[in-house]
């Protein structure tokens, strides 16, 4: 048995004089034979050469002697730099940015070493400490490998494919002697000491690796470009997070058993019960997974945005469509607030006036947004400047190009809202999108502003295309309705042709005065409302009324409350006198179309309100109900188009034909409207005064070009 331990003993040395001076073949390789120009050359050279000291002196004094290990330290420092050169590669001065905090972080674990040593040789002569001392030697060792193979994994990955072959042996060679480390040290932690077999085969294995990665190092490799993949490099991070913790924890709680006692006994257990009620709530955490992401990319990345990524997923994101799925300006919203991680955001679209008009929410029902969201000179900045407003450089003070005097009060005042990226479309404002703070805040960068400007004119193309759509199918349904009309009005004609020929005929036939006094006037009632009737359906599509006049807009509003008492309650809150421009009837029709669609989503019981008021140049008379409200999407897309009604069995065109009537007359129509609180129409038309003086004016304009 005994000459079986000692042969064991020399095959041991023997395997390590075999990694010597297979390592020494690598450096004398590298020295004549490898690619002067390659990054990792002078780095592979240093290593071979640790590499050779380190198998010569396991040879010589033993695996475990301190010597050796601040050899095959200095042999992992050597690795560590060839890898970061290789990062560095591109030729670059700003590539060596990215990865030197990970770099540094395994230098200075590598670099504890000496420091175990020192406390081992002075304290090791107690059995606990001797054991905290391999405990840490080998969680150190282990943290290395696992560093070093991660980056190895993601300078493999992120590198170009033609430019792999060129890494193929020195990253083969270099996850070889890492793997074979970590392994041999999990091995030794989990036994309680090293395999000796292990142990002894580490020095030819390594020699053998090195002896791989000199080969490897022939004339006709390239420089190398490190393009790493983001989602690998953050699984990295977690899990170099997961093992610090985790080692971490191992190394206080065997540090409080060295103390020994009940107390140190208790102190374990606390410990361990913080440390793991600590992990359970910062692991699944938004805002520190948000951290973690803005950290890495800051520093892993020369770039914020995997752009590959974010379209692939813009696309998916506009292109999900089908019922059940969100409209395209909410799924819009969406994949702009995906590129930033924004939780919300709101789409704005401009009027007929430019004034921005809430049209969609996504994951954002609680912010208060008013009826007019911003005014018509936020828009033209907008559009003028392809400007994407960073609000919180708004809230201080900073101004590029003067927006901060029309940034309306209500986005400054939301401390959530964040970003304002507008829509262009051929230089045209299709929209804004608002979007909430990220859970983890950050500045706007260049970046930022160029990716959300160039995602925005995309969105803005989606958007003109759907509403290019929207109006084709809207022009071909009102051809099919003037089709039908055209059948209606000579039918109508055809009728009150019929009824005033009979009515002349009985003037002349009929031998009962009684019954011919009672027959006309009826004959002459029904032509009279057909004829209003004709007249009322030649106005549809026209956009035309009759001679404008003078209206008292307190005596119509009036009439429309008596015409509907009977039907439901519809009261006058303020009658301030003012006379507008207009035309009576038509203002009339509008406003019953109005009064009568504020009846049908109120309840019984809740009064309409008529509200007359004057303000500037202009009267206004508001219709407001406190009834089950519209969405902001369905006042945009909706409620003004013909042929859509939000009533079972409505034709759709009483709010439009309302609105053409009221433009019609020079006027405007808004809408406010709350879903569970209610809506507010106003009419807006000029004073009469102002019309008059408008209209002497312009006249006086062409008599003067006449005379002239």
């Amino acid at each position: 048995m005994i000459w079986r331990g000692e042969v064991v003993a020399l095959a041991g040395v023997l395997a390590w004089a075999a990694g010597a001076l297979l390592s020494a073949f690598a450096l004398v390789w590298l020295w004549r034979h490898g690619e002067r120009t390659r990054p990792d050359r002078a780095g592979l050279m240093l290593a071979a050469a640790a590499s050779a000291v380190w198998c010569a002196l396991a040879a010589g004094l033993g695996p475990d002697h301190n010597a050796v290990v601040l050899a095959v330290m200095v042999r992992n420092l050597a690795l560590i730099a060839t890898i970061f050169r290789l990062f560095a590669a591109d030729g670059r001065s700003t590539s060596l940015q990215p990865v030197r905090p990970v770099i540094v972080a395994l230098v200075l674990v590598e670099c504890l070493q000496p420091v175990v040593l020192l406390f081992g040789q002075r304290y090791g002569a107690a059995p606990e400490v001797a054991e905290a001392v391999f405990t840490a030697g080998l969680m150190i060792d282990m943290l290395v490998a696992i560093g070093a193979l991660m980056l190895l994994h993601n300078l493999y990955a992120g590198a170009d494919n033609a430019l792999r072959p060129v890494l193929r042996w020195t990253g083969m060679a270099l996850a070889g002697i890492f793997a074979y480390d970590l392994n041999l040290h999990a091995l030794s932690h989990v036994g309680g000491e090293a395999p000796a077999a292990l142990r002894d085969l580490r020095g030819a294995f390594a020699g053998t690796m090195a002896v791989i990665y000199a080969l490897g190092m022939n004339a006709a490799g390239a420089r190398v470009q490190f393009s790493p993949s983001r989602a690998v490099t953050f699984r990295t991070l977690s899990l170099l997070l997961i093992g610090a913790y985790l080692a971490g924890l191992v190394l206080v709680t065997k540090a409080l058993a060295l103390i020994g006692g009940d107390a140190a006994r208790a102190g374990q257990a606390v410990f361990a019960l913080a440390g793991l009620a600590a992990a359970a709530f910062a692991l699944p955490s938004p805002r520190l997974r948000g951290w973690l992401r803005v950290t890495a990319t800051k520093h892993l990345f020369q770039h914020r945005y995997d752009y590959r990524q974010e379209w692939l997923r813009f696309t998916r994101t506009i292109g999900r469509s089908g019922t059940g799925n969100a409209s395209l300006e909410e799924r819009a919203v969406k994949a702009l607030a995906d590129i930033t991680e924004s939780p919300a955001g709101l789409l704005l679209m401009p009027n007929e006036e430019a004034r921005l008009e809430l049209v969609a929410r996504w994951n954002w029902p609680t912010i208060a947004v008013p009826a007019v969201a911003g005014d018509f000179r936020l828009s033209g900045l907008l559009e003028q400047r392809n400007l994407v407003l960073a609000l919180d450089e708004v809230r201080r003070g900073v101004d590029h190009h003067g927006e901060a005097a029309h940034v309306p009060g209500w986005l400054t005042e939301a401390e959530d809202v964040w970003a304002l990226v507008p829509l262009l479309h051929f230089d045209r404002l299709v929209g804004v999108i608002v979007l909430a703070r990220p859970r983890y805040a950050r500045q706007l960068d260049w970046e930022d502003f160029d990716l959300l400007r160039v995602a925005g004119q995309q969105l803005a193309s989606y958007l003109s295309e759907q509403a290019g759509q929207q109006a084709l199918m809207d022009a071909s349904r009102f051809d099919e309705f003037n089709r039908r009309m055209a059948f209606v009005m000579h039918d109508i004609k055809n009728l009150v042709s019929q009824l005033s020929l009979l009515a002349a005929n009985a003037e002349k036939h009929a031998d009962n005065p009684a019954f011919r006094a009672d027959m006309l006037v009826t004959l002459r009632n029904s032509a009279d409302k057909l004829t209003a009737l004709l007249a009322r359906l030649g106005r549809y599509g026209s956009g035309q009324v009759s001679e404008l006049g003078p209206i008292e807009l307190v005596g119509l509003a009036r009439a429309v409350a008596a015409r509907f008492a009977a039907v439901h309650p519809v009261a006058l809150t303020r009658e301030a006198p003012v006379t507008v421009m207009g035309n009576r009837e038509a203002l009339e029709q509008a406003l019953i179309h109005l009064v009568q669609n504020a009846i049908d989503a109120s309840e019984p019981a809740l009064p309409v309100f008529l509200d007359v008021t004057a303000e500037g140049l202009h009267g206004t008379i508001e219709v407001v109900d406190s009834g089950q409200g519209m969405s902001p999407e369905f006042i945009r897309t909706g409620l003004f188009k013909p042929f859509v009604s939000s009533k079972n069995g409505g034709f759709g065109i009483g709010a439009f034909e309302a609105r053409e009537l009221v433009r019609a007359m020079g006027g405007r129509m808004a809408v406010e409207s709350r879903e569970g609180l209610g809506t507010r129409f106003a009419v807006v038309l000029p004073l009469a005064e102002a019309a008059r003086l408008l209209g002497a004016g312009a006249a006086d304009d062409d008599a003067a070009q006449e005379v002239a």
